[in-house]
């Protein structure tokens, strides 16, 4: 279910109305008249007022001139005096009275026809108006100073009624119209030489990009306006700006960037004693770290900014930072501590009447109420806040609620009353372009059908909802996507577990493989690979642009629910989608990026070779009343059968883990205990229907941490033998019909006629010195007439790109590092390969050349199992060289042995020479090490098309 959190969101600069010092002041005459000198000594004592922030003071002094002016009948003075004294009372809030004395200096100007006093007295109507919510008001009032301050040639005051303007359609929710205007201001400003409010308006120009989801629009024009305002020293506007510009980097999934400006925002703020900046920075902080995964550091912001807000009688500020605090403990599992806030919030909100938020607030109080088994309070709540969301239509929160009632319902036994509520949010959810709600609705209705008995009604909405599951993660920045992959996993997995109890096993090996696929495709878009056609990269560049940009509109949606917003995420996601079905049209070997429908089982059975066996184990666990399986596909060519087998996750999760921790250590003799229980657990249910088909290669589709581990050590203790002294193995990135295909068996053995291209240690130096591979690659040079090979500093990238194109067997004896965080040992970002001039990222691998590689072998690769890994990097790297042409890669799963790996890489291509297939030949050259412990022999895995 989805938490609605209220939010302190950034500061926005807005331009002030015409002020006090841009007033023209009536003509007084001879200065030696003694009623003019005192006129203008009470002037000057009200501008000393105001200087120092007395407006009070300054009101009772202009009061005074005001009777001068009255006694000696000088209506332009008298009209000067209605203004001044109404700016005051704007200024202490005391709008009405504001009005009145604006409207009565706005009657005088008219009637002593002084068009610029007339000018001033509307602008500053106007932003009376637009403060208290009239924007219809404000812009009548600006629209009719407009002409007068073109007609005056008053630039400046033309420049600012523009920017007034547009402000007011910033409020409204029309940013066209807005950047419209500020664009009119911009140049005026600059050519009047107005830097201070050439700054706001680039800031305000910002704040519309930012708002319509143009992030990097937004942070050019806030990039423009911070160095002007650091050159004319407006130090709040400085901070505000700073802050801007961290909102955005939060908001595109740079939180690091986020800190980094935020962090220059807050001594400022109180440099200048901006307490509410202070208060809202300190928020935005907070916000960041809480969406990193540091509560701790969030709340002791979080907790800075609360007695700020309090300080500067912030009450709608403090209801929601009690609110951000709430969730936090809620988020850290201290459920009492985060009702705690949530009721101090609560009483605060309905005090400012902001209902939205108060129902907010009583919705947050009703989940962590659910959470901690009170379903009836819970519903209490839930209660309260329903009519609320309908009284304030707030759509996607009345949606929110009403699925979570209907989640309260299921929970306590009441499927019909839970599905009476369901079946209400979901149209909602529809209505406001709520697509993660929807999708999560959809499995709680399948959930509810599922337990009830109608399977047919449950996989029908299951499916709907992993479509979108599909469609939205497909987009989303690497900071978000693990979350919103371990909150939605669990309706895949609930589909596939009943297609298969359905006797349905094609269909749930298809929703299996394409999220395999799903998930190589996601890997290569957070790296930013690129494909070989440029025009295809274009199209893809555009898609992923505004991919961007519905992500950060869906992302402000969730906060601040609007029609408006709903109707732009709709408008942007079909012309998205349009673009990428003309790119899979256009390009259909990059198809898979985008496709989120399913591939017929029929396509994907035609693309596996005669005499080969595939296996994909998929784990089914974790999941609500889904019994903790793993299911275990096998499919040929013209069969396909599945097997479930009962698991505990938890302790096959520490199998897994250790096991490849004890494959690393040659000095572990229990390894092979491990061994035999991932064997039993993966290979005996199947192993019956493996023989039936005398396989000629056992190709594994791995996912998750099981791509960590070689299944041909797998140890089968009936027989006593290793998995691979069965069968030749090999291993798939996923099914794919356009990937494999049967008419290549004659394309290897062709291919042999041109030899090996081969670098190896291009760096021989400690800590990249491979010393090793260099006898290695000068003996499969060897093996094949033809031959390149290149050592030290001439195994460059730029040799890699002139000869791969020529050579079918591409041998890099060089250090790659597929860890995550890199690999700092050894001075290598994450995802490179090492050459002697450069690290090459291999997201540029598609512009290698390698439509005729049959195989890259990577022999010196750095993987690492971590706790959360879910082995993409391994997986990942496969993909991508897949899709840049290489028909098979060889890698390694970790770093073993100098000369082990040798004898195996030349008898590798030995075997090769004499005519066995990639997958028989690495099956015989590990045979030859058999006795060893499987860290010499076991870490090179062959990925791709074994023929």
């Amino acid at each position: 279910m989805k938490r609605i959190i209220s939010g302190v969101l950034a500061l926005g600069v807005c331009l002030t109305p015409l002020t006090v010092p841009l007033m023209v002041r009536p003509s007084w005459g001879q200065s030696e008249n003694p009623e003019v000198e005192e006129i203008k000594q009470i002037l000057e004592q009200a501008d000393q007022q105001e200087e120092q922030g007395q407006p009070l003071q300054a009101i009772a002094t202009l009061q005074h001139f005001l009777a001068l002016a009255r006694q000696y009948n000088v209506r332009e003075a008298e009209a000067f005096a209605l203004l001044r004294i109404g700016f005051n009372y704007n200024k202490l809030e005391r709008k009405q009275e504001a009005l009145d004395f604006f409207n009565q200096a706005l009657a005088i100007y008219k009637e002593v026809n002084d068009r610029a006093g007339e000018a001033m007295a509307l602008n500053n109507i106007g932003a009376v108006y637009k403060g208290i919510g009239q924007p219809q008001e404000a812009l009548k009032y600006f629209n009719q100073a407009l002409p007068i301050v073109r007609e005056a040639n008053n630039r400046t005051g033309q420049a600012r009624t523009l920017n007034n303007i547009g402000a007011v359609y910033l409020d409204i929710g029309q940013p066209q119209e807005a950047l419209k205007y500020y664009h009119q201001a911009l140049p005026i400003l600059r050519e009047v030489n107005d830097r201070a409010s050439e700054a706001t308006t680039l800031n305000n120009i910002g704040l519309v990009y930012d708002s319509i989801g143009q992030p990097q629009e937004a942070l050019k024009y806030y990039n423009q306006a911070l160095p002007i305002l650091r050159e004319v020293n407006d130090r709040a506007g400085e901070a505000t700006t700073l802050n801007n510009i961290g909102a955005v980097y939060n908001s595109i999934g740079q939180p690091q960037e986020a800190l980094k400006y935020s962090h220059q925002a807050l001594p400022i703020m109180r440099e200048v004693n901006d307490r509410a900046g202070e208060a809202a920075t300190l928020n935005n902080i907070g916000a960041v770290y809480n969406s990193i995964g540091q509560p701790q550091e969030a709340l002791k912001y979080y907790n800075q900014a609360l007695p700020i807000l309090r300080e500067v009688n912030d009450r709608a500020g403090e209801a929601a930072t009690l609110t951000n605090i709430g969730a936090v403990y809620d988020s850290i599992g201290q459920p009492q501590e985060a009702l705690k806030y949530y009721n101090q919030a609560l009483p605060i909100m309905r005090e400012v009447n902001n209902r939205a938020v108060e129902a907010t607030t009583l919705n947050n109080i009703g989940l962590v109420y659910n959470s901690i088994g009170q379903p009836q309070e819970a519903l209490k709540y839930y209660n309260q806040a329903l009519p609320i969301m309908r009284e304030v239509n707030d759509r996607a929160g009345e949606g929110t609620t009403l699925n979570s009632i209907g989640g309260v319902y299921d929970s306590i036994g009441q499927p019909q009353e839970a599905l009476k509520y369901y079946n209400q949010a979901l149209p909602i959810r529809r209505e406001v372009n709520d697509r993660a709600g929807e999708a999560t609705t959809l499995s709680n209705i399948g959930a509810v059908y599922r337990n009830i008995g109608q399977s047919t009604q449950a996989i029908s909405n299951w499916e709907q909802s992993v479509a979108i599951t599909l469609e939205m993660r497909a987009g989303l920045q690497k900071e978000n996507r693990r979350k919103f992959l371990e909150d939605n996993s669990g309706r895949n997995i609930a589909l596939i577990s009943l297609l298969i109890d359905q006797n349905q096993p094609e269909k749930a090996f298809q929703y299996a493989n394409r999220f395999t696929t799903a998930d190589l495709a996601d890997y290569t878009r957070l790296i930013n690979v690129k494909v070989s056609n440029p025009q295809a990269q274009q199209l893809i560049d555009q898609w992923n642009q505004k991919n961007e940009q519905i992500q950060f509109l869906y992302r402000q949606f969730q906060s601040n629910p609007s029609n408006q917003l709903s109707q732009q995420i709709n408008a942007f996601q079909e012309e998205n989608n349009k673009l990428a079905e003309d790119i899979s049209r256009q390009f259909p070997e990059i198809a898979e990026l985008f496709e989120t429908t399913l591939t017929d089982i029929e396509k994907l059975r035609s693309s596996i070779p005669a005499g080969t066996v595939v296996i994909q184990p998929v784990l089914l666990t974790n999941v609500k009343n889904v019994p903790n399986t793993v299911a275990i596909f096998i499919v040929t060519k013209d069969q396909l059968s599945v097997i479930k087998n009962p698991i505990d996750p938890t302790e096959f999760d520490k199998l897994v883990t250790e096991y490849r921790e004890q494959l690393q250590n040659p000095g572990d003799a229990t390894y092979i205990e491990t061994s035999a229980k991932i064997y039993n657990i993966l290979i005996r249910p199947v192993e019956d229907k493996i023989k039936a088909f005398s396989p000629k290669q056992l190709s594994i589709i791995a996912t998750g941490k099981l791509r960590y581990i070689p299944f041909e050590t797998l140890f089968d203790e009936q027989t006593n033998q290793y998995l691979i002294q069965k069968y030749p193995i090999n291993y798939l990135t996923r099914l794919s019909s356009r990937f494999l295909n049967s008419n290549r068996e004659t394309v290897a053995r062709n291919s042999l006629q041109k030899g090996v291209f081969a670098l190896a240690n291009p760096i021989p130096r400690d800590p990249q010195n491979l010393p090793g591979t260099e006898e290695e690659v000068r003996n499969i040079a060897q093996l094949f007439p033809g031959s390149e090979s290149f050592f030290h500093d001439n195994a460059t990238l730029d040799k890699f790109k002139t000869f791969a194109p020529r050579f079918p067997f591409l041998h890099l004896a060089t250090h790659g590092c597929f860890q995550p965080e890199g690999c700092q040992k050894l001075g290598m970002k994450a995802n490179t390969l090492l050459f002697a001039d450069q690290q090459l990222n291999i997201a540029d691998a598609a512009l290698l050349g390698l439509q005729n590689t049959e195989l890259l072998t990577l022999s010196a690769c750095q993987t690492a199992l971590q706790a959360n890994s879910n082995g993409e990097e391994i997986a990942g790297l496969a993909y991508i060289f897949e899709r840049a042409g290489a028909k098979a890669v060889m890698a390694s799963l970790w770093n073993a042995e100098d000369n082990t790996t040798k004898d195996i890489m030349i008898q590798f291509y030995q075997n090769i020479k004499n005519g066995m297939s990639k997958g028989e030949a690495l099956q015989k050259a590990k045979l030859t090490q058999i006795g060893r412990h499987p860290y010499y022999w076991s870490p090179f895995i062959l990925i791709g098309d074994a023929r």
